[in-house]
Protein backbone atom coordinates (compact mmCIF):
# COMPACT_ATOMS: atom_id res chain seq x y z
CA UNK A 1 0.00 0.00 0.00
CA UNK A 2 2.82 2.43 0.44
CA UNK A 3 3.44 2.45 -3.23
CA UNK A 4 0.03 3.73 -3.71
CA UNK A 5 0.95 6.71 -1.73
CA UNK A 6 4.43 7.31 -3.33
CA UNK A 7 2.50 7.53 -6.78
CA UNK A 8 -0.01 9.66 -5.69
CA UNK A 9 2.81 11.60 -4.49
CA UNK A 10 4.80 12.11 -7.76
CA UNK A 11 1.39 12.95 -9.15
CA UNK A 12 0.88 15.72 -6.67
CA UNK A 13 4.18 17.14 -8.12
CA UNK A 14 3.14 17.32 -11.36
CA UNK A 15 0.10 19.25 -10.40
CA UNK A 16 -0.36 22.99 -10.00
CA UNK A 17 -1.83 24.00 -6.22
CA UNK A 18 -5.34 25.00 -6.74
CA UNK A 19 -7.83 26.15 -4.57
CA UNK A 20 -6.43 29.42 -2.86
CA UNK A 21 -8.26 32.42 -2.20
CA UNK A 22 -7.09 36.10 -2.38
CA UNK A 23 -6.64 36.50 1.21
CA UNK A 24 -5.41 40.85 1.03
CA UNK A 25 -1.60 40.32 1.82
CA UNK A 26 -2.43 37.84 4.56
CA UNK A 27 -0.88 34.66 3.08
CA UNK A 28 2.15 32.91 4.11
CA UNK A 29 3.90 29.83 3.63
CA UNK A 30 5.28 27.24 5.78
CA UNK A 31 8.06 24.71 4.87
CA UNK A 32 9.53 22.03 5.96
CA UNK A 33 9.92 17.99 7.07
CA UNK A 34 7.85 15.13 8.31
CA UNK A 35 8.25 11.84 9.91
CA UNK A 36 5.54 9.13 9.03
CA UNK A 37 4.30 6.42 10.68
CA UNK A 38 1.60 4.49 8.99
CA UNK A 39 0.41 1.14 10.64
CA UNK A 40 -3.19 -0.97 9.16
CA UNK A 41 -5.97 -0.44 11.24
CA UNK A 42 -9.07 -2.79 11.61
CA UNK A 43 -11.41 -2.20 8.82
CA UNK A 44 -15.27 -1.61 9.92
CA UNK A 45 -17.31 -5.03 8.30
CA UNK A 46 -18.38 -2.48 5.42
CA UNK A 47 -14.69 -1.62 4.67
CA UNK A 48 -13.83 -5.57 4.59
CA UNK A 49 -16.82 -6.04 1.93
CA UNK A 50 -15.83 -3.13 -0.30
CA UNK A 51 -11.72 -4.18 -0.47
CA UNK A 52 -11.48 -0.77 1.04
CA UNK A 53 -8.14 -0.35 3.62
CA UNK A 54 -8.13 1.84 7.05
CA UNK A 55 -4.42 3.23 8.14
CA UNK A 56 -3.70 4.80 11.78
CA UNK A 57 -1.00 7.61 10.57
CA UNK A 58 1.28 9.71 13.20
CA UNK A 59 3.40 12.15 12.22
CA UNK A 60 6.19 14.54 13.55
CA UNK A 61 6.46 17.79 11.41
CA UNK A 62 9.71 19.85 11.75
CA UNK A 63 10.50 23.81 10.12
CA UNK A 64 8.51 26.36 9.54
CA UNK A 65 5.67 24.37 11.60
CA UNK A 66 6.89 22.53 13.95
CA UNK A 67 4.79 19.50 16.16
CA UNK A 68 2.97 16.59 15.79
CA UNK A 69 -0.22 14.85 14.61
CA UNK A 70 -2.88 11.95 14.19
CA UNK A 71 -5.11 10.97 11.08
CA UNK A 72 -6.72 8.18 10.01
CA UNK A 73 -7.44 7.21 6.37
CA UNK A 74 -9.09 4.90 4.17
CA UNK A 75 -8.16 3.44 0.72
CA UNK A 76 -9.16 1.72 -2.15
CA UNK A 77 -7.97 0.51 -5.57
CA UNK A 78 -10.05 -1.27 -7.70
CA UNK A 79 -7.29 -3.68 -9.43
CA UNK A 80 -9.91 -3.97 -13.04
CA UNK A 81 -9.80 -0.19 -13.56
CA UNK A 82 -6.72 1.23 -11.89
CA UNK A 83 -8.57 3.25 -9.92
CA UNK A 84 -7.31 4.68 -6.70
CA UNK A 85 -8.13 6.68 -4.42
CA UNK A 86 -7.96 7.72 -0.46
CA UNK A 87 -9.50 10.28 2.15
CA UNK A 88 -8.54 11.09 5.73
CA UNK A 89 -9.31 12.98 8.76
CA UNK A 90 -5.75 14.40 10.53
CA UNK A 91 -6.14 16.63 13.82
CA UNK A 92 -2.69 18.60 14.11
CA UNK A 93 -0.75 20.02 17.19
CA UNK A 94 2.20 22.66 17.65
CA UNK A 95 4.07 25.85 16.57
CA UNK A 96 3.05 28.03 13.47
CA UNK A 97 4.12 31.33 12.94
CA UNK A 98 5.04 31.56 16.62
CA UNK A 99 1.28 30.34 17.56
CA UNK A 100 0.25 27.61 18.89
CA UNK A 101 -2.75 25.81 18.49
CA UNK A 102 -4.55 23.19 16.71
CA UNK A 103 -6.51 22.49 13.31
CA UNK A 104 -8.06 19.65 11.00
CA UNK A 105 -6.51 18.50 7.73
CA UNK A 106 -9.10 16.91 5.78
CA UNK A 107 -7.22 15.04 2.54
CA UNK A 108 -8.88 13.32 -0.48
CA UNK A 109 -7.30 12.12 -3.41
CA UNK A 110 -8.11 9.95 -6.59
CA UNK A 111 -5.86 8.41 -10.13
CA UNK A 112 -5.66 6.02 -12.37
CA UNK A 113 -2.75 3.85 -11.34
CA UNK A 114 -0.30 4.56 -14.60
CA UNK A 115 -1.42 7.78 -15.02
CA UNK A 116 0.15 10.72 -12.73
CA UNK A 117 -2.00 13.41 -15.18
CA UNK A 118 -4.79 11.85 -13.89
CA UNK A 119 -4.56 12.67 -10.08
CA UNK A 120 -6.24 14.59 -7.88
CA UNK A 121 -4.97 15.92 -4.50
CA UNK A 122 -6.20 17.98 -1.83
CA UNK A 123 -5.44 18.79 1.54
CA UNK A 124 -6.95 21.65 3.38
CA UNK A 125 -7.83 22.86 6.66
CA UNK A 126 -10.83 22.48 7.77
CA UNK A 127 -12.98 25.51 8.07
CA UNK A 128 -13.12 26.95 11.91
CA UNK A 129 -11.30 24.20 13.12
CA UNK A 130 -8.44 25.75 14.15
CA UNK A 131 -7.66 26.47 18.22
CA UNK A 132 -5.79 28.80 20.54
CA UNK A 133 -4.00 31.61 18.76
CA UNK A 134 -4.25 29.62 15.27
CA UNK A 135 -8.36 30.26 15.47
CA UNK A 136 -9.22 31.63 12.11
CA UNK A 137 -6.53 29.17 9.80
CA UNK A 138 -7.18 28.37 6.71
CA UNK A 139 -4.91 27.13 3.86
CA UNK A 140 -3.82 24.15 1.72
CA UNK A 141 -1.03 21.39 2.22
CA UNK A 142 0.98 20.10 -0.49
CA UNK A 143 2.99 17.05 0.20
CA UNK A 144 6.27 16.31 -1.81
CA UNK A 145 8.03 13.23 -1.10
CA UNK A 146 11.18 12.70 -2.89
CA UNK A 147 12.96 9.76 -4.53
CA UNK A 148 14.58 8.50 -1.32
CA UNK A 149 11.45 8.45 0.75
CA UNK A 150 11.71 11.57 2.34
CA UNK A 151 8.62 13.73 2.98
CA UNK A 152 8.41 17.40 3.07
CA UNK A 153 6.02 19.78 2.82
CA UNK A 154 4.92 23.30 1.65
CA UNK A 155 1.42 24.83 3.46
CA UNK A 156 0.21 27.80 1.86
CA UNK A 157 -1.90 29.73 4.60
CA UNK A 158 -3.30 32.37 6.09
CA UNK A 159 -4.18 33.87 9.84
CA UNK A 160 -6.29 36.93 10.88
Amino acid sequence: MHRFFRILAVAALLLPASGHTDTKGNHMRATGTFEVKIKPAEATQFEKDMGVSRYEIDKVWSGDFEGTSKAEMVSSFTESTNAMAYVAMEQVTGKLGGKSGSFYLMHRATMTKGDAASAKLSIVVVKGSATGELAGLGGELTIIIDGAGKHSFEFDYELP
